[in-house]
């Protein structure tokens, strides 16, 4: 397996690991304001990553490994912006404040998968020997 699909199951462990106890804390506390936030770290987070690195993993001898890591240091970014921010956001009666922070942490997940778009349609085009 390549280091960039361990590297990417890193951070989905991580992320999968604080949702669940995020999700515990929130049944126990029966406080469900962040809610959205909590969705969105399982599915960025964790569905996301684990996808990519399944992906990379997969793809192994083709791999062009600067755009992979490109991938991964863009999206794991948006995750450690957003989902805080959305958190604080949700938790601070949605204050306009946060709002420019979420946006940058949504842009750099819209980057991520962009990279990851290049990556499956240059697999899907390539030569095949």
């Amino acid at each position: 397996m390549p280091r960039v699909s361990a590297a990417f199951y890193a951070v989905g462990v991580l992320c999968v690991l604080t949702g669940m106890f995020w999700g515990m804390h929130m049944a126990e506390s029966q406080n469900m304001a962040t809610m959205p936030a909590h969705a969105h770290l399982n599915l960025l987070g964790w569905v996301t990553m684990a996808l990519y690195g399944t992906f990379y993993a997969l793809e192994k001898d083709t791999l062009v490994p600067k755009l992979a890591w490109a991938n991964f240091v863009v999206s794991t970014a948006s995750v450690v912006i957003m989902i805080p921010t959305l958190a604080v956001f949700l938790s601070n009666g949605e204050d306009p404040k946060y709002i420019p922070i979420l946006v940058a942490g949504e842009v750099l997940a819209v980057i991520g998968m962009a990279i990851f778009g290049i990556s499956v349609f240059r697999e899907l085009f390539r030569r095949r020997g």
